[in-house]
């Protein structure tokens, strides 16, 4: 019998507690970086196309970062990535200030700090709890570790505003890195054993993040990956998360451009963002709670075009601060709401074994959207001198989101064994 079925509800709830933690600070410290832009351009010069990019790459490194880091944390452990991500993010952050070219940006910003940040996130966390949880609390666990994120988005952007707006950009950066260290103690609560490969027995009894019988898992990672990536499903998920990562990235960058371009004050962006975080964590939970209950690709078919709805309504609105606020509280109901039913289904598809590597893969294609939405937005706004085209593909994506959900099967996969190794 697996072990994590007899962990304690303390026990259960300190891993529960310090994952979403671990996650409120990383996620903070990456979903405040748009902050920056007007700052880091004034002081380098560089333009707002070339910083753009570099915050591009850093959100596809994130994305890049965690299937390796999940395929170390599911080999030794999750605590020495935590701890590793927490150094990494910290040193990024704080040598930000000291550099003033496009490789010096795309060194702290685009890789440092964003590599760091990915061995503190999703993957590493909702593998880390839902190999020791039982299949009944992962749902739970999953939007609660989720709404950790958000919560640090909540906490983070208005004061990194204040910040920026008083002592300066350079103090808010120290102050953000200093913070990330915080990190490191968290992750001994989150240690675990080194995962060990599962007997058929074990493998049979356990379930996926959705209370379901998960298949077995007696295969190893190479054929688990090939797999995967010949599974449709699994496929149409990438699709979907692909979207999500361009509608975040183009708003964390490039809301403060737009908020700035409607003539209103820059104290609107980092409320507005704050307003995103705290109303994703509603959003989070009850994703996590209603995955326990209605079928998970149908609530991320519906997230995705309630996004494009409310993007529509958003470009026929009048500009004003408290239609930003609205916009702000709209979106961030689905904002990161989409990870818990998307790490549900995969979960549900493959089992736990190698969750981490797994979902890890799914937050690549997340972020590849991510650097395109980021990247594009400043290409967007040194061509046009604004960011109308970039709604529209954020409608038209989320559209073809909601659309590629559909034909998601839930069930678990069957798995072939020997013809598996001959194929």
């Amino acid at each position: 019998m697996s072990t994590h079925n007899e962990m304690s509800p303390r026990a259960a709830w300190l891993l529960i507690l310090a994952a979403s933690a671990i996650l409120m600070i990383t996620m903070g410290a990456r979903l405040t970086t748009g902050l920056f832009l007007s700052p880091l351009n004034t002081a380098t010069g560089l333009g707002v196309a070339t910083i753009s990019f570099a915050l591009a790459v850093g959100q596809f490194m994130w994305g890049a970062s965690q299937p390796v880091f999940g395929a170390i944390a599911d080999k030794y452990g999750p605590a020495r990535v935590i701890v590793l991500g927490a150094l990494l993010l910290a040193g990024g952050l704080a040598a930000t200030p000291f550099v003033s070219s496009e490789w010096g940006i795309l060194m702290t910003m685009g890789l440092l700090s964003a590599a760091g940040a990915g061995a503190g996130s999703f993957s590493i966390l909702i593998g880390a709890t839902a190999q020791r949880l039982p299949a009944a609390r992962r749902p739970f666990a999953s939007g609660f570790i989720n709404a950790g994120g958000s919560f640090g988005q909540f906490v983070f952007s208005p004061l990194m505003q204040f910040l920026i707006a008083g002592p300066g950009w350079i103090i808010a950066m120290f102050t953000m890195a200093a913070t990330t260290l915080l990190t490191i103690p968290l992750a001994w609560l989150v240690r675990g054993r080194k995962a060990a490969q599962p007997t058929v027995a074990a493998a049979g009894a356990a379930a996926a993040l959705a209370p379901a019988a998960a298949p077995l898992a007696g295969i190893g990672l190479t054929q688990q990956l090939k797999q995967a990536m010949r599974d449709r499903s699994y496929l149409c998920l990438h699709a979907g998360f692909f979207t999500c990562g361009f509608h975040i990235a183009f708003l964390v960058t490039h809301l403060p451009g737009e908020v700035a371009l409607c003539g209103l004050p820059v104290g609107v962006a980092g409320t507005a963002l704050g307003l995103i975080g705290l109303f994703n964590i509603a959003g989070s939970l009850s994703a996590g709670a209603l995955s326990t209950r209605y079928r998970m690709k149908n609530l991320l078919a519906l997230m995705y075009f309630s996004r494009a709805l409310i993007i529509a309504l958003y470009l026929v609105a009048p500009k004003t601060a408290m239609t930003f606020y609205i916009l702000a509280a709209a979106l961030g109901f689905t904002w990161l709401a989409t990870v818990p039913p998307t790490a549900g289904l995969v979960g549900k598809l493959f089992g736990m074994r190698y969750l981490a590597t797994l979902f890890g893969l799914t937050l690549l294609s997340h972020q590849i959207g991510g650097f395109f939405g980021a990247w594009l937005g400043g290409l967007a706004f040194v061509r046009f001198g604004d960011f109308t085209w970039m709604w529209y593909a954020d409608i038209a994506l989320a559209l073809a989101a909601a659309l590629v959900n559909l034909p998601i099967r839930e069930a678990p996969v069957v798995r072939a064994g020997a013809p598996l190794a001959k194929a």
